[in-house]
């Protein structure tokens, strides 16, 4: 249970998210994949409405803080570069390609920042959240299962 608890929270990290925790639960924890990606897919998913919510709501209150503000204009203009003449031509599907990339920095939280930013509107930045996080799951599990296998195979054959 406690391994369950590490990779929800490896998860929930800005930037790393399940780029982190999937590897970290099959290599670190020798967890199961299946378990693995299941824990991690769906904790990521669940977090873009709390982001999204978050960005509607709430950060109006913080960005009355000259520091956080700063920040935050600083965030938005480089995740506004990044996507905005995609989001313009694909939409969600370029939302959902961003979030899909398996690098740091380009999971739900900047996604659902662009999306917000861009007016995507609710629906279609959850859509592409939950298309992007399984894309990038899949492919961050398919990476840590075959090196895994891939070290394991090699420490049988030198052993």
């Amino acid at each position: 249970m406690e391994s369950i608890l590490q990779i929800i929270l490896v998860t929930l990290l800005p930037f790393l998210e399940l780029r982190a925790s999937i590897p970290y639960g099959i290599l670190k924890e020798g967890m199961g994949w299946p378990l693995v990606f299941a824990v991690c897919v769906i904790t990521n998913i669940l977090l873009a409405p709390i982001v999204y919510f978050f960005l509607d709501k709430v950060i109006h209150v913080f960005l009355r803080i000259k520091i956080i503000d700063k920040l935050y204009n600083k965030y938005v203009e480089k995740t506004q570069k990044k996507i905005h003449k995609y989001v313009e031509k694909y939409g969600e599907w370029a939302v959902a390609a961003f979030i899909a990339v398996p690098f740091p920095g380009s999971g739900v939280y900047s996604g659902m920042l662009a999306a917000y930013l861009l007016g995507l509107g609710y629906r279609k930045s959850f859509y592409a959240a939950v298309i992007g996080v399984l894309i990038a799951g899949t492919i961050v599990t398919a990476v840590s299962v075959s090196g895994a296998e891939a070290f394991f195979f090699l420490i049988k054959m030198n052993g």
